[in-house]
């Protein structure tokens, strides 16, 4: 195992957090909310709320609360930005050393890191204050389990375990089953059901992108399963693994009732393009294939809630 030394913190860190208060204050407004969107996190906030609406509409077989669903999605999608700023603050020092995170607002000093410590802050627990009294208290007590373990058990393990990614699928999943429990109250197999699609989707989404960012990951010296086993072939085959998993998770709503044939007839020709880009990366382990995986990632989710969408209202 290659050994991990402390990344410098002395010029990255005086950097984030005395960020040029003039040059700050005088930038166009426009370049500093994108940089502030770009905390958010947004491609990720966005799969999270995502996610939450698709569990929503499993706990709402016959039909919707408009209402709930909205306050729902915002409450989620405020949490998702909010842990996405914190996770930039607690990693700009890191993300100084990489070239493909090194322009990130915080460690290029255009963002003060208490400015983003606040707002992160505030974020989250303005999500939870919304869901408690607004959708009901197991929502928003998801919401907060989402936030504890994704910074402070799985943000931590990234340096110390490559087990840290089949780790962070659990907070990466829970507001798939908060959509649910936002629409029953309950627990129920369907939330579990789409807690599971999402769990097994994130280990190839996030195997594939290690892969590609390798050696950026060895110079933040983060404990990456492609950086602690060069080979690849654990991750081949874990990537393999879980997508073969996600396509049998992907059949369970209609298993359990909610979703119905038609969105079975989708969902398994979806599943069983994702396992195809998987088995090519398999047989060629180049970034290209890798990006292929990443790709039908990104399509996976947005096309499995559209389906859903598409099987409730038909």
């Amino acid at each position: 195992m290659p050994e991990r030394s402390s990344a410098s913190s002395d010029v990255p860190s005086v950097r984030a957090a005395t960020a040029d208060q003039a040059g700050y204050s005088a930038r166009p407004w426009r370049q500093v909310l994108r940089d502030y969107l770009t905390l958010t996190k947004p491609e990720i906030s966005f799969l999270v709320t995502v996610s939450a609406f698709a569990g929503f509409l499993l706990g709402s077989p016959t039909s919707l609360d408009g209402g709930t669903l909205l306050i729902t999605l915002l409450g989620v999608g405020m949490c998702a930005c909010g842990v996405g700023m914190l996770n930039h603050c607690m990693e700009h020092r890191f993300d100084a050393t990489m070239k493909r995170t090194a322009d990130r607002p915080i460690p290029a000093g255009r963002i003060p890191l208490a400015h983003a410590q606040w707002m992160g802050t505030g974020l989250v627990l303005a999500s939870v204050g919304i869901l408690c009294p607004l959708v009901n208290p197991p929502t928003a007590v998801l919401a907060a389990l989402t936030a504890i373990l994704y910074l402070y058990v799985y943000t931590p393990l990234k340096r110390h375990t490559t087990y840290n990614t089949i780790i962070g699928t659990i907070p990466g999943a829970l507001p798939a089953l908060g959509g649910y429990v936002a629409a029953t109250g309950t627990f129920g197999a369907a939330g579990w059901a789409i807690f599971a699609i999402l769990v097994c989707w994130q280990m190839p989404h996030f195997l594939s992108l290690a892969w590609m960012y390798r050696n950026d990951y060895a110079r933040g010296n983060y404990a990456m399963l492609p950086v602690e086993e060069p080979s690849g072939d654990s991750t081949a085959y874990q990537t393999i693994a879980f997508t073969v998993l996600l396509l049998g998770a992907s059949a369970l709503p209609t298993a359990f009732g909610p979703a119905g044939w038609l969105y079975l007839a989708g969902v398994l020709p979806l599943g069983g393009w994702f396992l195809y880009t998987a088995l090519q990366f398999h047989r060629e382990r180049t970034g290209i294939r890798a990006r292929r995986v990443l790709k039908a990632s990104i399509v996976y989710i947005p096309a499995l809630v559209a389906l859903l969408t598409i099987d409730w209202f038909l």
